[in-house]
C-alpha cells in the first residue's frame, strides 16, 4: 500500500473488486471452465460464489465501522463513503443478483441462450450499482452508472433471436444514452458553478448561491431529468413498458428492482447531499413528477393484457410513491423510501417469479389469459402471487403495507396533506387491477390447465420473497431500525 492507495481505501474498494474480478473471470474462462451446454449450470454456483465473496467483504467494511466507532469510512480522498447507506443498499443489490442468477437457468435453456456472459453482466451490472450507492464525487458516480446501464442494454437484448428483446435493447440504448447526457450536463454545470465534484464542496459552495442564478436552476433541472429517467418517473417513463415486456423476464426482475433501488440511492445521494440547499427550486418539481407518475402508472395499468406490462406500469407507479418520500423532505420520510425499495426488491421480483416458471417453449407465459385456472394445477404459486400482488396494492399485514405506511406519515408529519390524499386515493385504483390477476388465476375457467415449472432455484427464489413479503409485514420493528442506519450525515 502507498500514500495513494491505503489499506482503507481497499478496504473500501474491496466488494467492487472482488465482483469486477468474478465478472471478469467468467467472460475470459467460461468456455474453459464450462465448454459444454450441460456445464452451465454450474455457473450458478460461481455466482453463490462470488456473492459469498462480496458479502464477507461488506461484513468486513460493517465490522470495521463497528469497531471504529466512525458513522462513515471515507475513501480515495473523499470520494467513496462506506456508511450504513452504502452497506444497506449494497446488501440490496447482493440479493437481488443472487435471487436473479438462481431464477435464469431454467429460463435461458429454454431460450437456447444459456451463455456465461449473462451471469458476468449480472455481476458487472452489481459492481455498478456499488459506486451508485457509495460515491460521495459526481465522476465516481457517473462512471457506475454507465457501468450498469450499458450491462442492462447488453442484459435487455440478450435473446440474440428475438426481435423483441433486440428492439427492447435498441430503445433502452437510445432513450438511456439521452438520459445520461442530461445528467452529464447537469454535472458539469455544477463542477462549473461550484470548481469541484465532490458533493460536499458542491453543497457548501451552492448555498451561497441565489436560487434565482440562472445556471443553477438549469443545472438542477438538468440533474433532475436525468435521474428521474432512471427512477422511470413520469413524464420520463416511456421506455419503462417496452423494455420491460421486451427483455428475458429474469432481466426484467432484475432491471425492475436492483436498477430501481440503484436509482434511488443515487436521487437521495444528490438531493439529501449537494442539492439538498436547493430544495425549494427542486421540491414543487418533484411533487407535481410524482403526483403524474402515480396517476399515468395506475392509470396506465388498468387497461393491460399482459402482466408484463401491467407489472411496468405498476413499477411506475411505485417509482412515484418513493418520489413522495423525498418530497416530505422529513428523516420518516428518507427512511420510507429506503424501506419501500427493500420490501420492493422481494415483492416484485417474486410477482415475477410465476411468469418465469409459466414460460416455456411455445409459450411466453405473460399474458393474463395464461394464468388463467393456475390454482389448479399449482397452489403454492398461485398462494404466492396472491401475496406479493395484495403486498403490491399496500394492504395488511403484507410488507407492502408497512412501505406505504411510512411514506403516507412521512407526507402527514411534513404537512403534505394532499399529497398522501391523493396517494391513498390511487391504492383503491392499484387494487383494481391486481385483484384482476388473482381473479384469473383463482375463478377464471382456461383454454388449458397452466403448468408452471418450477426448478429448485425458482423454488428457492420463491420461498425467500415469500418468507420476506410476510415476515417484514409482521415482524417489521427489526426492519425499520435497520433503515435508521442509512440516514445520510
Amino acid at each position: 500500500m502507498s500514500e495513494y492507495y491505503t489499506a482503507l481505501d481497499h478496504l473500501a474498494l474491496l466488494p467492487a473488486i472482488l465482483l469486477g474480478l468474478f465478472g471478469c473471470a467468467i467472460f475470459l474462462f467460461d468456455f474453459w471452465l464450462f465448454p459444454k451446454a450441460s456445464d452451465k449450470s454450474k455457473l450458478t454456483w460461481f455466482v453463490i460464489l462470488a456473492e459469498g465473496f462480496t458479502a464477507v467483504a461488506l461484513w468486513r467494511q460493517f465490522s470495521y465501522l463497528q469497531e471504529s466507532g466512525l458513522p462513515a469510512l471515507v475513501a480515495f480522498r473523499g470520494m467513496l463513503s462506506i456508511d450504513g447507506f452504502t452497506l444497506f443498499f449494497n446488501a440490496m443489490f447482493l440479493v437481488a443478483a443472487l435471487l436473479t442468477a438462481l431464477i435464469s437457468y431454467r429460463y435461458l435453456e429454454q431460450e437456447g441462450e444459456h451463455q456465461g456472459e449473462y451471469y458476468g453482466l449480472l455481476l458487472m451490472a452489481q459492481c455498478g450499482m456499488f459506486f451508485m450507492a457509495a460515491s460521495t464525487e459526481l465522476v465516481t458516480l457517473f462512471v457506475g452508472l454507465e457501468l450498469m446501464a450499458l450491462t442492462f442494454y447488453v442484459l435487455v437484448g440478450f435473446l440474440a433471436r428475438d426481435k423483441r428483446s433486440n428492439e427492447a435493447a435498441m430503445k433502452y440504448f437510445v432513450l438511456g444514452s439521452f438520459s445520461s447526457a442530461f445528467l452529464a450536463y447537469g454535472f458539469s454545470l455544477l463542477y462549473g458553478l461550484t470548481g469541484s465534484t465532490r458533493m460536499a464542496d458542491i453543497g457548501a459552495l451552492l448555498e451561497t448561491r441565489p436560487m434565482t442564478d440562472p445556471l443553477l436552476m438549469l443545472a438542477v433541472g438538468c440533474t433532475i431529468v436525468g435521474v428521474l429517467f432512471k427512477l422511470g418517473v413520469a413524464p420520463f417513463h416511456m421506455w419503462v413498458p417496452d423494455i420491460y415486456e421486451g427483455a428475458p423476464t429474469p432481466v426484467t426482475a432484475y432491471l425492475s428492482v436492483a436498477s430501481k433501488a440503484a436509482a434511488v440511492a443515487m436521487l437521495l445521494r444528490l438531493f439529501e447531499g449537494p442539492l439538498a440547499g436547493s430544495r425549494e427550486l427542486w421540491e414543487p418539481v418533484l411533487a407535481a413528477a410524482a403526483i403524474l407518475t402515480i396517476t399515468v402508472g395506475n392509470l396506465g395499468a388498468l387497461s393491460q393484457s399482459s402482466v408484463k406490462r401491467m407489472l411496468a406500469y405498476s413499477a411506475i407507479a411505485h417509482a412515484g410513491y418513493m418520489l413522495l418520500g423525498l418530497v416530505a423532505g422529513n428523516a420518516t420520510g428518507i427512511k420510507g423510501i429506503v424501506l419501500y425499495a427493500f420490501i420492493y426488491t422481494f415483492m416484485n421480483l417474486g410477482a415475477f417469479l410465476v411468469l418465469i416458471g409459466l414460460h416455456r417453449k411455445g409459450l411466453r407465459g405473460e399474458n393474463l389469459e395464461d394464468l388463467n385456472g393456475l390454482m389448479r394445477t399449482n397452489g403454492f404459486a398461485s398462494v404466492a402471487m396472491l401475496i406479493f400482488l395484495v403486498s403490491l396494492a399496500g394492504i395488511p399485514p403484507t410488507a407492502g403495507f408497512l412501505a406505504k405506511y411510512y411514506i403516507f406519515l412521512a407526507l402527514i408529519e411534513s404537512g403534505h396533506y394532499y399529497l398522501a390524499l391523493i396517494g391513498v386515493l390511487y391504492v383503491a385504483v392499484a387494487i383494481y387491477y391486481y385483484f384482476r390477476v388473482i381473479r384469473a388465476m383463482f375463478f377464471e375457467e382456461p383454454d388449458a390447465l397452466p403448468q408452471l415449472r418450477m426448478s429448485r432455484g425458482l423454488r428457492l427464489a420463491f420461498a425467500t420473497a415469500v418468507v420476506a413479503t410476510i415476515g417484514i409485514g409482521i415482524f417489521a420493528e427489526p426492519f425499520v431500525r435497520l433503515t435508521g442506519m442509512t440516514l445520510l450525515r
